[in-house]
């Protein structure tokens, strides 16, 4: 989808009125969002029982919800490619199109949705009663009620454009800007214990410090959206100050761990008193999570927590390809790199290896993936450069001055790149998929 959109954007004839940009960019950002649902859900109930010490409770309800979401998910996208749009009724509201940017999922489906993260909800908090409480799963307890409570902000309508708008960012920002940053904390304090051996008492001290942050900066880094749609002017200067800051405690448990990592508390076996060989036992998981650390820290910090979030900057940039540039970063960098990271460490789990190391197609995939990414940032970021300069600052935003930008020469080669470096993002994933699915049966392992 990424692709066909990416092309249209060049050629806008392309598949024109069978199957539209409008169309082709919604069905792109929403598998977005479900793939990293699904990944984050499967991801805790995989370390769920290694932390409570107990089997998972409700896992015949566990895959009875997947089934449903499943279902539901593929009825709601062949709805969006097939019927696309409805009349102007109610029904096309709860039938076809809630017509939300990013939450488009008709009512049925946003039901549906609340009701399956509540069936999680129940199964985290009933596992975690009746086992172990650790400090992970204590800070996944709490972050899930808030996964499922503001998801609720979106399903309400106001004919008042500006507290609609407010309404909605607190699902557009919180779910992805407070509580999965909160989700990606308790998969990185895993994921470094399980790796390399990382002290609980390290990991889990930064992800309090992570909470206390990012419920704090991640509430009100929301006000860098509200610049502009009506809200009080108090709102600039919080968005601003903020907005860079969620990344912070994540990349600081890294650089903590990695550093007594370095000395001989962590990851260090000792056999009658001598030390050997530090251990990492996931070499793919692991490069995933370095890159989730800085990916995390420039692309949703610096590219667009801080790069274009104040509203001295965010004035000119804000609706160019400046925030595509940030959310394709972002997503990648805080969220795709440890979710994939996860998927290894359930590979490692599932068929018994106990050193997993590094192939030649996850070599591949991480290299072409993260160039591919990296590369359509900076094309995007040199296109909505062009928007800034034409658009905003020397025609001062009129409609007249959106199409000239168009055809900047700056702008038409930016997005040349992106779709460029776009096919080089999806050889890295082919190349992903293959050794996801192969990697297990590779001799290279230890077993």
């Amino acid at each position: 989808m990424g692709l066909i959109a990416a092309t249209q954007f060049l050629y806008p004839s392309f598949l024109f009125e069978i199957f539209d940009f409008s169309v082709a960019r919604m069905v792109h950002i929403n598998a977005l969002v479900v793939w990293m649902l699904y990944a984050m859900i499967g991801s805790v109930y995989y370390l769920l029982p290694e932390e409570t010490g107990i089997e998972t409770v409700g896992i015949k309800l566990g895959k009875l919800a997947f089934y449903i979401l499943t279902a539901a998910v593929t009825v709601v996208v062949l709805v969006y490619i097939l019927v696309q749009v409805g009349p102007a009724e109610e029904s096309t509201i709860w039938l076809i199109n809630e017509g939300r940017e990013y939450i488009e999922a008709p009512r049925w489906a946003d039901i549906g949705i609340v009701v399956v993260v509540l069936v999680f909800v129940f199964n985290l908090f009933a596992t975690a009663i009746k086992g172990e409480q650790t400090g992970i799963v204590t800070v996944l307890m709490a972050d899930v009620l808030a996964l499922a409570g503001l998801y609720l902000a979106g399903m309400f309508f106001t004919d008042n454009i500006s507290m609609d708008q407010y309404w909605w960012w607190w699902v557009i920002h919180l779910w992805v800007e407070a509580t999965w940053e909160v989700f990606v904390g308790c998969l990185a304090a895993y994921g470094l214990i399980k790796m390399i051996g990382a002290r609980r008492e390290v990991v889990e001290m930064w992800l309090w410090i992570e909470v206390s942050m990012l419920f704090g900066s991640g509430i009100l880094g929301l006000g860098h959206h509200y610049f502009w749609i009506g809200t009080p002017e108090y709102w600039w200067e919080i968005g601003a100050l903020f907005s860079a800051l969620e990344p912070v405690p994540l990349v600081a448990m890294f650089v903590h761990v990695i550093y007594d990592w370095g000395g001989k508390e962590t990851g260090t076996n000792e056999v009658k008193g001598v030390a050997e060989e530090k251990m990492m036992n996931n070499s793919p998981a692991f490069a995933w999570f370095v890159t989730n650390a800085f990916g995390n820290f420039l692309g949703a910090g610096i590219w667009g927590g801080f790069f274009h979030t104040l509203p001295q900057v965010n004035i000119y940039t804000h609706g160019t390809q400046f925030t595509s540039a940030h959310g394709h970063l972002a997503f990648f960098g805080a969220y795709a790199t440890i979710l994939i990271g996860m998927m290894y460490i359930g590979v490692q789990g599932n068929n018994g290896i106990k050193k997993m190391k590094a192939t030649f197609d996850s070599k591949m995939a991480i290299s072409l993936i993260t160039i591919g990414v990296m590369g359509m940032t900076v094309s995007l970021t040199v296109a909505g450069y062009g928007q800034v300069l034409v658009e905003r600052a020397q025609m001062g935003a009129t409609w007249e001055a959106y199409f000239v930008s168009q055809d900047f020469v700056w702008f038409v080669q930016g997005l040349g790149w992106r779709l460029a470096t776009g096919v080089v993002t999806f050889i890295g994933f082919v190349f992903l998929v293959k050794d996801l699915l192969t990697t297990a049966k590779s001799p290279r392992h230890v077993r």
